[in-house]
């Protein structure tokens, strides 16, 4: 999807090497304006000014308690998991 629309990422981490957890993954979320997660074939939205930490944590980290990937920061807004409505709406 990425390359469809001329996008580079500046930056990549590979979550099996570096992996986000507890108060590491929720610096990096706290610190998007928006939180966009992918939920099946929808996604949900979320403001970590607004919205409950726990509420965003569940849905943001993975059985093992880290950072669902892929995760991809966009200005403010952090795309996490995947689905192709999240990604065609938010890359499109």
């Amino acid at each position: 999807m990425l390359d469809r629309n001329n996008l580079s990422p500046r930056l990549i981490i590979d979550a099996r090497k570096e992996a986000l957890a507890g108060e590491d993954a929720w610096r990096l979320l706290a610190d998007a304006e928006e939180i966009v997660v992918a939920s099946g074939k929808k996604y949900l939205r979320f403001d970590p000014k607004c919205d409950r930490k726990e509420d965003i944590l569940k849905q943001t980290l993975g059985r093992t308690g880290t950072l669902r990937a892929p995760a991809l920061r966009i200005g403010n807004r952090l795309l996490v998991g995947y689905c192709d409505t999240l990604y065609a709406q938010f890359l499109g």
